[in-house]
């Protein structure tokens, strides 16, 4: 039997396509809601999406997203996207794990061409919701907490060690035996989210335009092992 000619094809690659989904779009006529109510039915779209389950691994992931994320808007769903080093392979592979445990799927992790870059991404509906973090630029917003993050120790800890994870550097001079603990943001509310988080777990950081810094040395070690930087 002859394969028809759209097949394979998509409105981003054969213009006849695009004319179609245009007109359909136009006329509002959803040529998959068959589909996708049967799909619902049989479980291979979830008909609704619940709450996120509170714990140390969505405290963590929430800070790798607001370090190294992106939440985009589409119109029917939404993506999460985290670009880490390609040469990280632990922080890959964490934060991997991190969104397979709380949303139960895959995520695809690719590499952006000619650059170190390496994304991990999902596509899913009310992502920025369900994750209590604003979609879009993250430069200029004034970021608030979760209440549930703030209520316990640990999961402070776990928020830490995701934006650490993402934006922070551990660094020994050995001829000046100097030691340093960094996270580096543009965000101003972020840099006074973690200079006070930082304070509430007994350490003595300092500021400076766009880093927050433990300096002395058994501080600065004292902090890496209890965000447990870099262990994966």
């Amino acid at each position: 039997m002859k394969s028809s000619w759209i097949n394979g094809q998509t409105k981003y690659t054969h213009p006849s396509v695009l004319k179609i989904s245009n007109t359909l779009k136009a006329r509002k006529i959803d040529n998959f809601a068959k589909w996708r109510g049967e799909a619902k039915k049989s479980g291979l779209i979830p008909s609704n999406y619940p709450k996120l389950k509170k714990s140390g691994n969505l405290a963590e992931l929430i800070g790798l997203i607001l370090g190294d994320g992106h939440i985009c808007i589409h119109p029917r769903t939404e993506s999460l996207r985290i670009s880490l080093n390609k040469n990280n392979q632990g922080l890959i592979e964490r934060t991997a794990f991190l969104i397979e445990d709380i949303f139960c799927k895959n995520p695809h992790i690719g590499r952006k061409s000619y650059t170190n870059c390496i994304t991990v991404t999902i596509y899913e509906k009310f992502l920025s919701k369900r994750l209590w973090i604003t979609s879009g630029s993250k430069k200029n917003i004034v970021h608030k907490i979760p209440s549930w993050i703030l209520s316990k120790r640990e999961y402070k800890i776990r928020f830490l060690r995701g934006l650490y994870e993402a934006e922070g550097s551990y660094c020994i001079h050995l001829p000046t035996y100097t030691h340093k603990f960094i996270f580096k943001n543009f965000n101003e509310s972020l840099l006074e989210i973690v200079y006070n988080f930082m304070i509430q777990l007994g350490f003595h950081p300092h500021t400076s335009k766009y880093a927050v810094q433990i300096s002395k040395r058994d501080e600065v070690k004292a902090a890496v092992e209890l965000l447990e930087f870099r262990k994966y």
